[in-house]
């Protein structure tokens, strides 16, 4: 034993007996004070919100700057008769880790950090829970000392000791029979193979044939995806104008006694022009700052990002997570790493680029409140701020404002399941746990994630609160964007079909329907648009293949439907702008019908990388047209709001 612990065990507290009344502390408020590191009005206010909100006192403390990492956790040690561990000078003992799991030990924010005279010292940034952590200690630890030591150095030390372990829990958190992960690269590309050179055989023996199925498929898919599209738009200006007439009439839910602590996962990659900017954006929100926890989630290789956050001073309540290296390296991995590291009972999901509504926090949180435990997502609306920047820009924003004003709130009153969005998503964090996360294989994770939590039965609700982004809106990022989308909703769709009767019976028939018209039938029309598009060739005056073999008034049925689908796109389109702000696009919503078929190159691309790459995350590069702020602007803490 050497001299340094000899001296550490002199000064760290013995894990109490069970006595008939606990020692009475000075409180730490009233000790900070006593030290001259907080102030009286400090003090009170910091007694005040912990009264209504769910956070540690400490927390609130460092959030709204009353006092330093090092004088809250010098106060504590005072406290509690210890002393506080250097856990960079001395690393703590990986044996003892193995012991308790790593998991364990982040979700406690504790470490087992070394023996010592047939002791085990245990550091716990959370000192009042030392006692009940004490009684599930393994019996082998032995006599367990307490320490101190800040959470974020904790943190630290464990990704120290075991980023091999906690990368490869990061990979394999959702179940195998439920994740891509174990598709075979030879396998896929085999099947990919023999379908194509199935349809080329086909197309040999008979081309009126193989052309004739084609189209037959084509249009099946075609109507069916419109009569959806035409019930979401009518479910959806039923439940609109229901909600207007009910809004003064129904009752008010009963109040939140305590806020809750939301956690804020922002994965960035490779993000040189967009980190500062999207600090000052996150300081707008008004949720109380002890309660709110971004974390900025970087790859340990991506030094662009980390030097720029690094320039960009960022507030208390803000922190970076750094992922280790693992075997892939996609979105939603470095999630599900950070995802124990959260400390909200309640976990969002925003893009590097975007700017949430100030209030946005509030109205989640109040969404969840009023809600039952089975409705365990959040999507909110996604809008883009720079719509005027070009014409694909323009057809991009009408497409989302469709999507999410419109197709998505009415497939959620249709009851089907909800394919989720990337981004300005919310979730119940023992929801999410017990789902394991994200599927870290899936290059569409949050499409998964909606039919997953489906199948364990569980709701996503959408709620109306809008975040803006910044719109992909040149040519060929777009198409690696869209191939990318393509290439996970095929992923998902193979892997929920592998068992289809376990599909049915967890959705039931009706929601197993909404799948296969939502993913077969979304991909089969990316993929034999071209096939569609032939009968321009018709008008033309060219030759067609089914033309010698399909009746005259077979061709004018078909006309009549392609027309029809039209008018529906243009008319949905054209309701999901209505509003003020986007009023000005209407005249650009009949462009569709060219901006369209970029979907379907995009289509062949992500279905050729099934083949060969399935895992492969087509990075999208943002802040190419946001020049709004600075990005290395410092953004101080801004002063407390609090909800009415």
């Amino acid at each position: 034993m050497t001299a340094s612990n000899l001296h550490f065990l002199r000064d760290v507290q013995p894990a109490p007996k069970l006595a008939r009344s606990a020692p009475q502390r000075v409180p730490l408020g009233e000790l900070l004070r006593q030290r001259g590191a907080l102030a009286e009005d400090d003090l009170a206010m910091a007694v005040a919100l912990q009264q209504r909100e769910e956070a540690r006192f400490g927390d609130i403390l460092l959030a709204n700057g009353f006092v330093t990492t090092e004088e809250l956790y010098a106060a504590l040690a005072q406290q509690y008769g210890t002393s506080t561990a250097d856990l960079q000078a001395q690393p703590p003992d990986v044996r003892l880790i193995d012991k308790l799991g790593a998991d364990f030990c982040i979700r406690h924010a504790v470490v087992p950090w070394k023996r010592v005279g047939g002791a085990t010292i245990l550091i716990c940034s959370r000192p009042d829970e030392f006692d009940k952590l004490a009684k599930v200690m393994p019996d082998d630890f032995g006599r367990l000392l307490l320490a101190i030591a800040p959470e974020q150095d904790i943190q630290a030390a464990l990704i120290a000791a075991r980023h091999r372990s906690l990368a490869k829990r990061a990979e394999t958190r959702v179940a195998e029979h439920e994740s891509c992960r174990s598709w075979k690269r030879g396998t896929v590309g085999l099947i990919f193979i023999a379908l194509t050179l199935s349809i080329i055989a086909l197309f040999i023996f008979s081309p009126a044939l193989g052309f004739g199925l084609l189209t037959a498929w084509a249009v099946t898919t075609l109507v069916v995806n419109s009569a959806v599209k035409a019930s979401a738009a009518v479910a959806h200006m039923r439940r609109r104008n229901s909600e207007k007439v009910t809004f003064f009439s129904e009752r008010q839910p009963p109040g939140i006694a305590k806020l809750p602590t939301v956690s804020i996962m922002v994965p960035l990659f490779k993000e040189t022009e967009i980190a500062g900017r999207l600090v000052k954006r996150l300081s707008a929100i008004s949720y109380p700052r002890e309660l709110l926890d971004i974390c900025l989630v970087v790859e340990e290789d991506d030094t662009l990002t980390q030097t720029t956050l690094a320039r960009s001073a960022l507030p208390r309540w803000m922190r970076q997570i750094t992922v280790p290296r693992g075997a892939v390296k996609t979105k939603p991995r470095a999630l599900n790493f950070a995802l124990d590291f959260c400390k909200g009972s309640i976990i969002g999901v925003y893009d590097a680029e975007d700017a949430p509504d100030a209030d946005q926090i509030h109205r989640v949180v109040r969404r969840f409140h009023e809600r039952g435990q089975d409705v365990a997502c959040l999507q909110g609306i996604l809008d883009f701020y720079n719509a005027r920047t070009n014409w694909l820009s323009r057809c991009f924003t009408v497409e989302y404002a469709t999507w999410f004003r419109v197709i998505l709130p009415g497939l959620e009153r249709l009851g089907f399941a909800v394919p989720l969005g990337g981004t300005t998503l919310f979730f119940r964090r023992h929801a999410l746990e017990e789902l394991g996360g994200w599927d870290a294989h899936n290059v569409t994770e949050d499409a998964d994630l909606g039919i997953r939590l489906a199948r364990h039965g569980y709701r996503t609700e959408l709620i109306d609160t809008v975040t803006e982004e910044e719109a992909n809106c040149r040519v060929w990022p777009w198409i690696k964007q869209r191939s990318r989308w393509i290439k996970g909703y095929a992923m998902t769709y193979g892997v929920a079909m592998r068992a289809p009767r376990a599909l049915l019976r967890e959705l039931g028939w009706w929601k197993f329907l909404g799948v296969q018209i939502l993913f077969l039938g979304t991909l089969s029309q990316f993929l034999l648009a071209p096939v569609l598009w032939s009968f321009w060739a018709l008008p033309l005056g060219l030759p067609h293949p089914l033309l010698n073999v399909m009746p005259i008034e077979m061709f004018y049925l078909l006309g009549a439907v392609f027309l029809l689908s039209e008018v529906l796109t243009i008319a949905v389109g054209v309701l999901a702008v209505s509003g003020p702000k986007h009023r000005w696009l209407r005249w650009w919503v009949p462009t569709l019908h060219v901006y369209f078929p970029l979907a379907s190159l995009a289509a062949m691309k992500g279905f050729l990388e099934i083949a060969h790459r399935p895992f492969y995350w087509d990075k999208t590069m943002h802040g190419v047209f946001d020049h709004a702020e600075d990005d290395t602007i410092s953004v101080p803490d801004q002063p407390r709001q609090h909800p009415a």
